[in-house]
């Protein structure tokens, strides 16, 4: 019996063997399948992520569109010229830009005032961190750096880095600095320009032949504005940032918006920040692949870069030389002969512009430096500076009477010194008798101006020394009129800022009177210019631009390519008067340049151009401390030729002149500017002929 029960056992047991091998086996066999499956069917899926990899699209800047004359030569353009840029890769460390950083000081060189006066303190407690991380990290306790986070336990480690320290490096470490500064500012995946002043060919080639040695360095070129004609009308044309100052901090959320990088050199002043959208050209955009290091592994340009497109300007460059020429003479030639007379004299302004078209011209402010004696160009001045002008605004004043029905064409006036209670006695330059609105313009009368004046106030019966009641709303009143000729009012031209002008204070009686001859309010010389421009034009006001065309840019910088966009004449508005009256005033205006009682006829009668205008002297003292220093005088000229069918109208505007000098500046000037025109236009016919 024991051994029947052995025998079952030992039967037992294979079977129970049996059965666990077949589970084992079962297992296995879910293994070997899920493996299968992994391996064969999900491969390529883990594969990919194994080796995944991102794109990245990054925009690289391109030379901005240069400018023109409007007879095609160059006025902005592009010099090339050797740039070290550095790229970094995406999650480059400190640490590794700071070796870049040491290695590139070897081959070129950064020691200039300009580079070395822009380490910061903070670059120097940066560099300091890198090179002496633990001892810099022992300056604060395990229980500080935990009170505080990371940003905070940094800046704090940094502020206790000894002084001593950080006055103690070499020229070759602030070099290194200076360097690793400029590679901080730096993009991933986005070229930093590290130099671009005065790479020599040798630093270029050191850098080019070690490129395997810089990570992210390339030696390439780059681009400056360059000025042909040096400081002519380059105030106008106004300045760029550099790729260290890149986008106005104060316009970043506009400009990134916009597709700009932080370090785009944009414009920031005249026409560069004007037609910054056409002049910043379409920036090359290349595709970077990284894989999960962020390595670059691949590059494809995916939008071919384009300069920006070309400025061609109404300016005439040679006429601007002229008129810059011009100015200086006669301002020279002011405080030369007439010293004590001119001490004040400083700046001088004119503009000369298309009255039908309102085409810039050429546009020129000068301002003298007595102390050194030299001048400097500030034509941006006719824009931004405000002057009484006195009586050439009196053609306003008379078409202000036509239009307001207190006087008519033809209409007489007494002209002797006008007296109102509690005020100085105010007259014209000479008491001149009975005089017609013809006349008044002509001879400049200051009263009939100021009977216009007191009628549109409501005073027709001003009785001398007596008080007169007047409406102060016709302060409101005549400046409405004078608007509508662009006085007192924008413009409306192509430049980032211009004044308005100033209002006078104290609206009383008798400032009513000297408003209406223009020593109340102050107007720039460019809404001079737009005001004779009116007149010359028959009423019309044009609005003035700088901006001719616009040019699609050509390969090779070929000269200029087809035109992109024209600037068409833009009438802002018509005056209310009549052809009429501002026929009359035309007139008034001609005789002032033409006929023997003219103010300006010793100046203009004998010239072949038949030119009309306006003459204009304000009165202006100079204060110190409340007190008057100096009593000077404004001397204005407007003007346009040919009288019959205008081609070319101006306007002159020179502050402080002496009281009552002898030298005629602004006649000269703007003789000078009418010789020099038709002197080209003759010229021009002249060669069409040949």
């Amino acid at each position: 019996m024991f051994s029947k029960m052995k025998k079952r056992k030992k039967a037992q047991l294979p079977f129970r063997l049996n059965i666990l091998f077949f589970i084992v086996f079962l297992l296995f066999s879910a293994l070997v399948l899920q493996l299968g499956v992994v391996q064969i069917l999900n491969g390529e899926a883990f594969q990919a992520e194994i080796d995944r990899t991102t794109n990245d699209t990054t925009a690289v800047s391109v030379p901005r569109g240069k400018m023109y004359d409007r007879n095609g030569d160059l006025i902005v353009g592009n010099d090339a010229e050797y740039a070290i840029t550095y790229t970094p890769e995406k999650g480059i460390q400190a640490e590794d830009r700071l070796e870049v950083a040491e290695n590139l000081s070897e081959y070129i060189s950064m020691d200039s005032e300009e580079h070395l006066d822009g380490v910061t303190e903070r670059n120097k407690q940066e560099y300091w961190y890198l090179k002496n991380t633990e001892e810099a990290e022992s300056l604060m306790s395990q229980e500080e750096t935990e009170e505080m986070d990371d940003g905070e336990a940094y800046n704090e480690m940094l502020d206790r880095i000894d002084e001593d320290e950080l006055n103690d490096f070499s020229k070759q470490q602030l070099e290194v600095i200076a360097i690793k500064k400029e590679m901080d500012k730096a993009q991933a995946l986005t070229p930093q320009v590290i130099k671009n002043d005065d790479v020599t060919p040798e630093e270029f080639a050191r850098v080019s032949a070690r490129l395997d040695e810089l990570p992210g360095v390339n030696a390439t070129t780059d681009w400056n504005r360059e000025y042909p004609y040096e400081e002519t009308f380059r105030d106008f044309a106004g300045s760029i940032t550099s790729q260290s100052q890149g986008i106005p901090a104060d316009q970043e959320d506009y400009y990134l918006s916009r597709g700009y990088s932080r370090n785009d050199r944009v414009g920031n002043s005249g026409l560069e920040e004007q037609y910054e959208s056409v002049l910043r050209g379409r920036k090359e955009k290349i595709q970077y692949t990284t894989n999960n290091d962020g390595t670059v592994v691949d590059s494809d340009v995916v939008v071919e870069g384009q300069r920006g497109k070309d400025l061609v300007l109404t300016i005439d460059m040679e006429l601007q030389q002229e008129l810059d020429s011009i100015i200086r003479e006669e301002m020279q030639t002011a405080i030369s002969e007439y010293p004590n007379e001119n001490e004040n004299l400083e700046n001088a302004m004119a503009v000369v512009m298309d009255p039908d078209t309102g085409e810039i011209l050429a546009a020129s402010g000068q301002q003298y430096d007595h102390d050194e004696n030299e001048f400097s160009n500030t034509g941006t001045a006719n824009l931004y500076n405000a002057n009484a002008p006195g009586s050439s605004i009196k053609g306003a004043t008379v078409l202000a009477g036509y239009h307001s029905d207190v006087i008519e064409p033809g209409q007489q006036f007494y002209d002797e010194p006008i007296k109102i209670k509690g005020t100085e006695e105010m007259s014209s330059w000479q008491n001149l008798g009975l005089v017609n609105d013809y006349q008044a313009l002509e001879q400049s009368s200051n009263v009939y101006m100021f009977y216009i004046a007191m009628r549109m106030g409501g005073e027709y019966n001003y009785q001398r020394n007596q008080p007169i009641d007047i409406n102060y709303d016709t302060f409101q009143e005549l400046r409405n009129y004078f608007g509508q000729f662009g006085l007192g009012v924008r413009t409306g031209i192509d430049y980032p800022y211009e004044s308005t002008g100033y209002v006078g204070a104290n609206p009383d009686a008798g400032n009513l009177l000297h408003f209406s001859i223009g020593q109340y309010d102050s107007y720039t010389t460019m809404q001079l210019a737009q005001y004779v421009s009116t007149i010359a034009n028959d009423g019309y006001r044009v609005r003035p631009h700088f901006m001719k065309e616009i040019r699609n840019p050509v390969p090779h910088d070929e000269g200029l390519g087809p035109v992109y966009k024209s600037h068409n004449t833009e009438v802002m508005n018509r005056v209310q008067m009549s052809d009429s009256e501002i026929e009359r005033v035309q007139e008034g205006f001609r005789r002032v340049f033409q006929e023997p009682n003219g103010t300006a006829s010793k100046h203009f009668a004998d010239k072949p151009y038949d030119a009309a205008g306006k003459t204009g002297t304000a009165e202006y003292d100079i204060f110190e401390d409340g007190e008057v220093v100096a009593s000077t005088e404004n001397s204005s000229l407007v003007g346009y030729a040919p009288y019959d069918d205008p081609e070319v109208a101006f306007a002159v505007m020179v502050p402080h002149t002496g009281k009552g000098s002898d030298h005629p500046i602004n006649h000269n000037i703007g003789k000078g500017i009418l010789d020099a025109y038709f002197d080209s236009e003759n010229d021009e016919d002249e060669d069409e002929e040949e």
